[in-house]
């Protein structure tokens, strides 16, 4: 895996617990609603497993997931890149939501290295 400052490792572990709680709040909105959730569980589950993975890589915490919840979850994460990267484009330079889809590319990419690491072990 590349090497990470402490700074970028702080500031992507934040992007993806900031991530997962939109998620979370989508999550419950939707299911008062009565709308499908499939997706938002499966986006949820993955960038969940990518904060586990990050930690891992760079505190040696521990984790419990299968091959195949690494390989679903790696899917998934470089699934949601495109968007994201799309949106990036879109957005104002300077401005405070290209920094913070900024950061969120960053941490989801590293994630993804991550899992590949272990994958590849």
């Amino acid at each position: 895996m590349e090497n990470v400052s402490n700074v970028e490792q702080l500031e992507s572990i934040k992007s993806l617990q900031s991530t997962i709680n939109k998620l979370e709040k989508a999550l419950s909105q939707m299911t008062g609603k009565g709308a499908n959730t499939t997706l938002v569980k499966k986006r949820l589950k993955a960038v969940c497993i990518g904060l586990v993975m990050l930690e891992n890589v760079w505190n040696q915490s521990p984790h419990h997931y299968t091959q195949e919840d690494l390989a679903e979850a790696r899917n998934v994460l470089t699934g949601l890149l495109p968007s994201i990267e799309n949106i990036y484009m879109k957005s104002k330079v300077g401005s405070p939501q290209r920094t913070l889809l900024e950061r969120r590319i960053k941490a989801l990419e590293l994630a993804v290295q991550a899992i590949d690491e272990l994958l590849t072990h």
